[in-house]
């Protein structure tokens, strides 16, 4: 778990350093800030569908799971979730539900990130996470920087899912075939193009109902594939 703890504390490092940036930006620069993150979170997204396999169960997770989103309504628990904790440790961030979004997808939905817990849980090497904590850390001076509180509070749910990876390749290595992997990256990926639209203002999307989908992809490729 070494490699995990220390991502998280790279992400709640660069997360302060990016606070401390927050302040001294004007409005303007907020504003063509927030537009560039928005590109750039697209960017990736295409990146990681780019070379899509499996499309039929790739957009069967995406509708099964987004429907489970929707009937166990995530997104308004998230909200609810994001103001409790607002209130309870007097955040003031206009942002903070979309920046811990944000940066949790970011962190964590990607092959390096399942390959390196993986890598982490079977061998015990550190290397990918390692290195994935140094880019983690920098994306956080940004992220923060433009959504604020939100991305710190990232490295916990980043510590769950990232962690949960690393102890279950321990006792369950085999789960994790190439295939699950490229699946998981390819809908991560289309997640994260609807984050971006979301960030660029074109349409309000409800990416949190659709996390679901991330777990029904691992599921429908372990069984037929």
């Amino acid at each position: 778990m070494i490699g995990t703890l220390v991502n998280a504390a790279a992400v709640i490092a660069g997360g302060i350093v990016g606070l401390l940036l927050k302040k001294s930006m004007p409005k303007r620069v907020t504003t063509i800030y927030f537009q560039a993150v928005g590109l750039f979170t697209v960017a990736i997204g295409i990146s990681m569908v780019y070379n899509m396999q499996h499309i039929l169960i790739v957009v069967s997770s995406l509708a099964i799971g987004s429907l489970l989103g929707e009937w166990w309504n995530l997104e308004t628990g998230a909200e609810k979730l994001s103001l409790y904790l607002k209130r309870k440790f007097r955040i003031g961030s206009d942002k903070f539900s979309e920046g811990l979004v944000t940066a949790f997808l970011l962190y964590c939905i990607g092959s390096m990130t399942i390959l390196g817990a993986i890598q982490e849980g079977t061998s015990g090497s550190s290397d990918l996470l390692l290195t994935k904590s140094l880019m983690d850390g920098f994306s956080s001076i940004i992220l923060a920087s433009a959504f604020g509180v939100g991305v710190i509070v990232s490295a916990i749910p980043l510590l769950v899912f990232q962690g949960g990876i690393t102890l279950l390749a321990m006792y369950a290595s085999t789960f994790f075939t190439p295939e699950i992997v490229h699946g998981l990256t390819s809908v991560g990926g289309i997640l994260l193009i609807g984050l971006g639209i979301n960030i660029l203002e074109i349409k309000k999307l409800r990416i949190i109902n659709m996390l679901p989908s991330l777990l029904v992809v691992a599921l429908l490729l372990w069984w037929f594939v």
